[in-house]
């Protein structure tokens, strides 16, 4: 068992270099023709767009209305009945047509409700593809004879030179060409919760799309700073068209129920067929048959036997058992779009869960601070500022430097995080005793940091720091952001850098301890190396922080200035696990059900919240995306896995399909764009209803209105006693349509015998087949819905989930 290459993709059109990110802007933007400075011009992208077609993805027509009522008449049990209906009009023909034809009637009446009920099971239709073409921004700003012109983002072609900036829409798969401090989301086409600093240079061949930081994807979004870039693919060459690709390969298989219910209908319409043959045969060789009417009673016969055989009440009642299953379902914040998902969520034996914003908040949060004389601990999660900083441990101090000087460095350590910050928190005004609001705008990594000051000092403390004068925003290749503010009020000038720990570090010189300045050891530096090995291997995203103070105001910042540091400290940001998992996950255990967390993070960082959530993350429960590609024997690893981490939308495409062959009923969660083949290609695929994107949402068959991982659990639990519920109701039809076979066969074959037919009257039949159609539809039903709507006796959550070849 192999997973397929990722890379290969059929050829749609002619593209730039084969993998762009490998080269360097000015040769990237040579292999397509382009030029960085005027662009394409205006005749050339025309014949490009001629050539390639639109920037669009295409749209595959649902199933009409009509071919979806067709498709109703394909079960073996509306055959039988079709087949019943044509003998009875036979029969009626026959007979002179002078009266009604009523079995004929009645039965074509029960087929047709039938029909237009599996219609209306289906719900609309499946449009994902739809959903990623609406990504695409609407227009472009692109370079073409030298000119910077509008574009629709339809009309973009490869070679195009395209401008971005903040808070525009990625149009279409392109490389950084020139870069001054772009970030991008990339969330829904990664996974990867916080944006994505871009840079230029060249990367190694067999990178991932996560880590592919000199490019920018069709359907993300610029959060910070801006770029040129120059496009290299469109439309289905792009990462988002190869996702809508995924989808319309997907299969999108029928549930279980629906798998044993065609079973179930075979098996019926052999017996039927077998029961007639006999039957027919047995009066044909007891009976004086010697007239066409006399053969056509006979056959008569047969479709009563077909009508006694079959459970006309069953789709009504399925429906009608699902639907309120639904009802409830929503009621827990769960819209099922498809009926018989409800049931299919109750057979599952594993969740592929998506980690960002379904087993976690998506809000990112300081929990950890170092600075050098201890480490503190900040409670409280998410964007709102309700809770403490508490010392955790300190070094042993002289008797003058008490936990209150490592609160004042922590305030300094704070104070840096507010001043080099672009972001905002803000408490929305509210009336009476109306619980607090707070708005947030900006990187997720700055709103955490504005949340931990917040709960250092009520007041905020961004009111003492002086004016920000001039900046250098972050940028890629230097990884660091620093501001200048003042003058204060000793009338000097105060410079804050903040940045990754691995690059500040080695500029700074001195650490504050205790409010002074000292030497930044070798020691003092293996103990800070020791706290971001540390705060890594609990998962945790690591900003340093650090200072310099200036007698007079620098003409401009620059690399120099970001020289000579005092390092002030640490943070470690998470983004943690919601609080209601853990038990919501050890209940799935116990029910039998494997959760499986499925995330574009690295393993490490995976491995971490695995652990927080309780999964078993020892040894080779981890495996990275990459494991995955061409090994010989998937089927032990997903068995052993609890993690999978680094993960592409093709990865996560193909564990749903390793856990299928391998006999499971896999339930996967997704909110992004990568995760929608997923979702199609699941036994059932469930979307956020908050965080989700609409393509995540139109692939999956449940949505969860209030992004609640224990929602599912519940649909579980309610999906188990569903099938209880259709168990004991069929059972029960099933009893009494074979009661009703017994008094045909027995009634025909006995009336002779017992002196109930006369001859030259037809063959005597106990039961008219309207008859047996009133049993069926006005008495049988009523008592197998009410069995239908039984509650549960048993606790259906201590039962493993069912086996598929159980009957």
């Amino acid at each position: 068992m192999e997973f397929p290459d990722r890379e290969a993709v059929p050829e749609s059109q002619e593209a730039a270099p084969i993998r762009p990110w490998t080269i360097e802007p000015v040769d990237a933007v040579s292999g397509v023709g382009s030029d960085i400075e005027t662009g394409l011009t205006a005749v050339e992208a025309d014949l490009r767009l001629q050539r390639d077609g639109p920037n669009e993805l295409t749209e595959t027509d649902p199933p009409t209305l009509l071919r979806r009522f067709v498709a109703q008449f394909s079960d073996p049990l509306v055959g039988l009945l079709l087949g019943a209906i044509v003998v009875s009009l036979l029969a009626w023909w026959s007979a002179g047509a002078d009266d009604v034809p009523v079995e004929s009637i009645v039965i074509a009446i029960i087929v047709l409700a039938n029909a237009w009920i599996g219609v209306w099971q289906e719900g609309r239709a499946i449009d994902a593809v739809a959903a990623l073409r609406r990504l695409a921004a609407l227009h472009s700003r692109v370079i073409r004879d030298g000119r910077t012109v509008v574009v629709a983002s339809s009309d973009l072609v490869v070679g195009d030179i395209v401008t971005l900036g903040e808070g525009d829409a990625v149009a279409a798969d392109a490389r950084v060409v020139n870069n001054y401090g772009i970030e991008v989301s990339e969330a829904a086409l990664t996974g990867e919760s916080l944006p994505v600093a871009k840079s230029i240079g060249a990367l190694p061949y067999d990178c991932i799309v996560a880590e592919r930081a000199n490019m920018v994807f069709s359907g993300t979004a610029v959060t910070k700073g801006r770029a040129t870039v120059v496009v290299t693919a469109t439309a289905h060459r792009t990462e988002v068209g190869r996702i809508a690709d995924l989808i319309e390969q997907s299969s999108n298989d029928r549930t279980p129920l629906q798998r044993q219910i065609d079973q179930l209908s075979k098996w019926l319409g052999v017996t039927v067929v077998v029961l007639a043959v006999i039957v027919v045969g047995a009066i044909f060789a007891t009976s004086d048959i010697s007239t066409s009417t006399d053969a056509l009673d006979a056959l008569l016969v047969a479709v009563s036997l077909a009508v006694a055989a079959v459970p006309e009440g069953l789709p009504a009642i399925l429906t009608v058992v699902l639907a309120l299953g639904v009802q409830r379902m929503a009621g827990h914040q769960a819209i099922v779009k498809r009926l018989l998902s409800v049931e299919t969520l109750g057979a599952a034996s594993v969740i592929c869960s998506d980690k960002t914003g379904t087993l976690t908040r998506n809000e990112m949060t300081a929990i950890r601070l170092a600075v050098a004389a201890g480490d503190a601990d900040v409670s409280g999660v998410g964007y709102v500022p309700s809770g403490a900083i508490t010392v955790a441990s300190s070094d042993s101090l002289p008797t003058d430097e008490s936990d209150e000087s490592i609160a004042d460095d922590l305030w300094q350590l704070l104070r840096a995080g507010v001043a080099a910050n672009d972001a905002s928190l803000e408490l929305d005004p509210v009336e009476g005793d109306a619980e607090e609001q707070w708005t947030t705008n900006g990187d997720p990594t700055e709103i955490a940091l504005l949340v931990a000051a917040r709960k250092h000092a009520a007041a905020p403390i961004a009111d003492a720091i002086p004016d920000r004068v001039d900046e250098m925003p972050f940028d890629s290749d230097r990884k660091l952001m620093t501001t200048l503010h003042g003058p204060g009020p000793d009338g000097r000038w105060e410079q804050y850098t903040k940045g990754a720990p691995d690059v500040l570090v080695r500029r700074c010189t001195h650490e504050l301890r205790a409010g002074r300045a000292v030497e930044l050891t070798e020691v003092a530096r293996g103990r800070i190396d020791d706290v971001i090995n540390d705060y890594a291997d609990d998962g945790l995203r690591t900003l340093a922080m650090a200072r310099r103070h200036h007698d007079r105001r620098p003409d401009q910042l620059d690399g120099d200035h970001e020289q000579g540091l005092t390092l002030l400290g640490i943070v470690g940001i998470a983004d943690p696990a919601k609080a209601d998992v853990l038990p919501v996950i050890a209940e799935a255990e116990r029910a039998g059900v494997r959760t499986v967390m499925v995330t574009g993070d690295h393993p490490r960082t995976a491995r971490a919240i695995g652990r927080t959530l309780g999964m078993n993350v020892e040894g080779d429960a981890v495996v990275a995306g990459d494991e995955l590609i061409g090994a010989a024997n998937v089927g032990p690893m997903i068995e052993r896995a609890s993690v999978f981490a680094r993960v592409a939308p093709e990865d996560k495409l193909n564990i749903v399909e390793a856990y299928q062959r391998n006999g499971h009923i896999v339930a996967m969660t997704g909110d992004g764009v990568n995760d929608a083949p997923a979702l199609r290609q699941a036994d059932i695929g469930v979307a956020m209803g908050r965080a989700g994107t609409e393509v995540a949402r139109d692939a999956a068959d449940m949505i969860l209105a209030d992004d609640d991982f224990s929602t599912i659990v519940q649909a579980i639990r309610e999906g188990r006693e569903i099938f209880a519920d259709i168990r004991k109701f069929l059972r029960y039809l099933l009893a009494s349509n074979c009661g009703e076979v017994l008094v045909m066969i027995i009634g025909v074959l006995a009336a002779g015998p017992l002196g109930l037919a006369v001859a030259g009257e037809g063959i005597a039949v106990p039961l008219l087949a309207t008859q047996i159609l009133w049993i069926n539809l006005l008495t049988d039903s009523a008592l197998a819905l009410a069995l239908g709507v039984d509650p549960s006796v048993d606790d259906v959550m201590s039962e493993p989930p069912r086996r598929m070849d159980e009957p």
